[in-house]
């Protein structure tokens, strides 16, 4: 099945501008973004070959099937929620069963979990990109020996450092484990290499330092300690750093880097506006999806504001969410008997 198909064949029910254009946060470099919702044919619906979702290879157009639509919308799914909310203007096709699912039958005290419930997610991404946004991680990748060091007293020298002051080669180390001294290993030399010891690490990329068996009679010259958990964090932080530079929207970052606030601007700009929609619906029951506070949206947006202060921004708005969800005439969760009730009217409808 395809966008295509679905067109072709009369399946679609729903076609919507979605994003910051149905927002009214657009500029000149924003794309459109499409949303909607296609019901199956008769026989496949039947079949075993549901298809909950359609897209485009860029992802910019993106349809659900009529029962996955609302079963997201049971769940007050923003983006769902938000497609039966389009303004009139950024409405490309609509059926007349969609009538049968007004926004008013969804509209429940579950957006403050799911609005603000994301949002929060959202600042935690946002704390996250700013960390690595000031803290770059070094292409170069470290190995097992930059977190590996040599007892000595009360001190300790890196072994690298160790290594080269003694004139010794870290392939012609052998290594062997202490008892009850977890990471602590005992350090043999083999002057001539004929003896085979594996070294301290294998290879550059290696996950553990290396064991050798030792021959009876043979001393330790030194003590080594390999800090694993250390090493283990920057292996962590070194994947999600490079894969994040990776999938990164270099437009987007490059903006973030001329306003030189550390965190992503439009990712802030769209949790505030979630947080201020829920708000908006837990107070007066409606959902308005076209944002009247423009401006001040767009200010985020271009980092006018400092990261610390949308942070509060965050917070308060997330306090008033709570003392409106306590006053809130809306219902705890939509009424799943309604909601299935027209959702089997729809299907009798288009299946006769």
């Amino acid at each position: 099945m395809t966008i295509e198909a679905i067109k072709d064949k009369g399946l679609l029910l729903l076609e919507c501008i979605s994003g910051s254009k149905a927002y009214g946060l657009d500029t000149e470099r924003s794309d459109t973004d499409i949303k909607g919702v296609f019901y199956l044919p008769r026989d496949q619906y039947y079949g075993l070959e549901y298809i909950p979702q359609v897209s485009n290879a860029s992802n910019d157009i993106v349809y659900f099937e009529l029962g996955r639509f609302v079963e997201l919308l049971l769940r007050n799914n923003p983006n769902m929620l938000e497609l039966v909310a389009t303004p009139p203007d950024s409405i490309l096709y609509r059926h007349p069963l969609m009538e049968e699912l007004p926004i008013g039958l969804f509209l429940s005290k579950l957006c403050k979990d799911t609005f603000a419930g994301y949002a929060l997610t959202q600042v935690r991404k946002a704390r996250g990109y700013k960390k690595k946004f000031v803290n770059p991680v070094e292409k170069e990748r470290k190995s097992i020996l930059d977190f590996c060091f040599m007892v000595s007293g009360i001190a300790s020298v890196q072994v690298q450092e160790w290594l080269h002051a003694n004139g010794l080669q870290q392939e012609r180390c052998g290594l062997t484990s202490l008892p009850h001294a977890k990471g602590l290993y005992a350090l043999f030399y083999d002057v001539d290499g004929a003896k085979g010891y594996r070294g301290i690490a294998s290879s550059d990329v290696a996950n553990e330092v290396s064991l050798t068996s030792i021959p009876k009679g043979e001393n330790p010259i030194a003590h080594l300690f390999f800090n694993q958990e250390g090493y283990s964090a920057y292996c962590r932080e070194y994947r999600e750093y490079w894969d994040w530079v990776d999938r990164r929207n270099e437009d987007r970052y490059l903006g973030n880097v001329e306003h030189g606030k550390g965190y992503d601007a439009k990712n802030m700009m769209h949790t505030i506006r979630l947080l201020q929609v829920a708000e908006d619906i837990l107070a007066s029951g409606k959902l308005t999806v076209r944002r009247s506070n423009r401006a001040e949206l767009l200010s985020i947006k271009s980092g006018q504001y400092q990261y610390e202060d949308l942070l509060s921004m965050a917070d308060s708005l997330m306090e008033r969410i709570e003392a409106a969800a306590l006053i809130s005439q809306l219902p705890e969760q939509p009424d799943s008997l309604l909601v299935e009730a027209a959702l089997v009217n729809i299907r009798t409808i288009l299946y006769q």
